[in-house]
């Protein structure tokens, strides 16, 4: 429970106070007569519940614990973007914010109820010291974290710059367990991962993440192709970039339009704060072809960022329909270290669009399509028409290929990386030269994805089982129950079988999965651009001049 300075808890009625006339101005923008009854009436409840279980309940109960529940229930039926963060969890909003954390460069993901190292960022402690993809953490500073809660465990593992971290691990192939001792550094993510040359005078920029410092590093990198390479055209990749910092969007969008052009507008229900982003500064390079790849997990200001350069006709758009968030979170700081991340407003592009694909106003936590009936159209600077409340419409759309459920489900149970972590044990390079999977590979894995619980299940199989179960009610099963059995033989999974049939695309993921732990991000960025059909539909577009035809309104 708060209490105030004389020691005495604050009542309800203070509480609701301190937030009307207190909590940064709000009380001059909620209607006070309408609100404060319903506040004070709902503190009261909540004082008064809190109050009676901590006194009649009849275990002990943790207050601290008890609260959090609530506080996350709370927010969680508002939209998947309102998050409390209480203190122990702060560390993760800078971390998204400023793409940097105290740690030792490790990703790590729990894997069949295993926390296990996924990737590591080249040239940091984790790298330096010789931990390896693949390798399962049991001790973190002597603490056997096996049984601990996954998101405990991983708190563990970060810290204050220059503290030290121990870690004891297990790895395939070593019948002990080995030890590591790294001290932490400060780990910053690059929101550039990967910039390079992609075809004659074609740049490419990959951006993972609109952090802080995010439109600095793909400044840098576009001088540096420019300077260096001569770079006639560009193609800067936005696909599986979810967002984050929205002046960073502003920031990035400069690089390739003038001063003073409008590129957002954020509105809330309260008019009075509503805001007007524009361009600051002259662009960095305004004329030079430019191509923007999206996909599915585009989202918020990477769609920002693809939405106004749409709109100024400025760069043609290829891959497949974004996300569709448009909708703008602030974080406010809370008592006690913690700190809320909410949703205050919608943003909306040049145009007049705001691209959000979800209405969430009814109180439905997962939210609701917007209606066709309410879609609304609106036009380029070139006249081109383009929607709103479904994302960004790609200019040019590269259909998604399906995967099938089989390689669905052996990515879902980890058996690709699990797989890759036991091939690279047993290899000490993987020349790229020519390099494609063997046929004894192929049938290594097919002999390790046997030895696993299945993966998979098919549609077809669980509509089968419910054929069988109506056909037995109305006893049909037994008229005929050789049919029955010959389909049964047919749909029930066969590992083998099932693999063989998928082939194709199976062994391209497990390719991927090889040379990547096998080969430096730059080599691995190169390999995979060769197979990339969003990337060489743009270098069609780029290469041929069909890039001007897309952009051109119409009759022109």
């Amino acid at each position: 429970m708060h209490e105030g300075r004389t020691g005495k808890p604050l009542s309800a009625k203070h509480w609701v106070w301190i937030a009307l006339l207190g909590a940064a101005g709000w009380a001059f923008t909620v209607p006070v007569r309408e609100n404060y009854f319903e506040i004070s009436k709902q503190l009261e409840i909540l004082n008064a519940l809190f109050r009676e279980l901590n006194i009649h309940y009849v275990d002990e109960i943790q207050p601290g614990a008890l609260m959090e529940t609530g506080i996350e229930s709370m927010v969680s039926s508002l939209d998947p973007y309102t998050v409390y963060y209480p203190e122990s969890r702060v560390e993760d909003l800078r971390f998204m914010t400023t793409g940097e954390y105290g740690g030792v460069g490790a990703t790590i993901y729990e894997i069949n109820g295993a926390l296990t190292v996924t990737d590591m960022l080249p040239g940091y402690p984790a790298e330096r010291g010789g931990l390896r993809i693949g390798d399962v953490i049991t001790f973190v500073d002597g603490r056997d974290i096996r049984e601990l809660d996954e998101q405990f465990a991983l708190d563990l593992l970060d810290g204050a710059t220059g503290s030290t971290l121990t870690l004891r691990v297990e790895r395939f192939g070593q019948t002990e367990p080995l030890d590591f001792t790294f001290t932490r550094e400060k780990i910053e993510v690059p929101a550039v991962p990967y910039s390079g040359l992609v075809a004659d005078s074609v740049g490419y920029i990959a951006f993972s993440r609109f952090t802080r410092g995010g439109a600095a590093e793909v400044r840098l990198a576009y001088k540096q192709l420019k300077d260096s390479l001569g770079i006639k055209a560009l193609v800067l990749d936005l696909r599986s970039n979810g967002g984050g910092l929205l002046h960073e969007a502003v920031a990035l969008v400069n690089l390739f339009i003038d001063k003073d052009l409008p590129v957002v507008d954020t509105r809330g229900k309260d008019p009075g704060r509503d805001q007007h982003y524009k361009t600051m500064g002259p662009a960095f390079d305004g004329e030079i072809p430019l191509a923007v790849l999206i996909d599915g997990q585009s989202a918020s200001a990477s769609e920002i960022v693809a939405g106004t350069l749409q709109d100024y006709d400025r760069a043609v758009i290829v891959g497949q329909q974004s996300f569709g968030k448009g909708l703008v979170q602030q974080t406010k700081d809370l008592a006690y270290g913690t700190r809320l991340k909410v949703t205050v407003s919608k943003y909306y592009t040049p145009s007049g669009r705001c691209i959000q694909r979800l209405d969430y106003g009814a109180g439905d936590d997962h939210g609701q399509a917007i209606p066709d009936s309410l879609i609304k159209t609106f036009t380029t600077r070139n006249g081109r028409t383009v929607r709103d409340g479904q994302g960004i419409d790609p200019d040019v759309e590269v259909p998604l290929e399906e995967m099938s459920y089989v390689h669905l489900g052996l990515l879902d149970e980890g058996i690709f990386f699990d797989f890759g972590t036991q091939w690279a044990a047993t290899h000490d390079t993987l020349v790229l030269d020519g390099w494609e999977l063997s046929e004894a590979d192929w049938e290594a894995f097919v002999a390790f994805a046997e030895e696993r619980p299945l993966a998979y299940r098919s549609e077809t199989q669980e509509r089968f089982e419910a054929l069988k179960e109506e056909a037995r009610k109305e006893r049909l099963f037994d008229a005929d129950s050789t049919a029955f059995v010959a389909l049964e033989r047919l749909v029930k999974p066969d590992v083998r079988r099932d693999l063989e049939r998928f082939k194709d695309e199976l062994v391209e993921s497990l390719e991927h999965e090889l040379v990547s732990r096998m080969q430096p991000m730059e080599v691995y960025y190169r390999w995979s651009q060769q197979e990339d059909a969003e990337l060489n539909q743009a270098l069609e577009l780029l290469q041929t001049g069909a890039y001007e035809a897309v952009l051109a309104g119409p009759g022109k």
